[in-house]
């Protein structure tokens, strides 16, 4: 379990590394996710060793919101000010996120010739 968290651990420092260090708009994490898929085509046998861990982090993942959490108390007063648009702005934005899933969604299937 240890090796698996370093494969982890290790392809989101390496997404952190290319976006600091290339000044790239994408978030670290999102490039070592990308690094890790990439991993996972070209050896699926760490995909399958792999996959004891992720479960396991999963099955606890509710233990990673708490900082989140202390976080928004500690924000309390900002959420005051701002709480108006920041709800705003999170329904606009989950709105875009459905929408552009749809339209992929349908887009793909339009390619692919599925029957309605």
């Amino acid at each position: 379990m240890i090796v698996n968290l370093v494969v982890l651990l290790a392809c989101q420092l390496a997404g952190e590394v290319a976006a600091r260090g290339l000044g790239l708009p994408i978030p670290g994490p999102v490039i070592g996710m990308a690094l890790l898929f990439a991993a996972f085509i070209l050896q699926p046998r760490l995909a399958q060793r792999i996959a004891a861990t992720t479960s396991a982090l999963l099955a606890h993942l509710s233990l990673l919101f708490v900082p989140a959490g202390v976080g928004v108390v500690g924000h309390l007063d900002t959420l005051g000010r701002d709480g108006v648009a920041l709800m705003a702005a999170l329904l606009l934005s989950t709105v875009a996120a459905i929408l552009a899933g749809v339209y992929v969604f349908l887009a793909v299937a339009r390619l692919t010739g599925a029957s309605e």
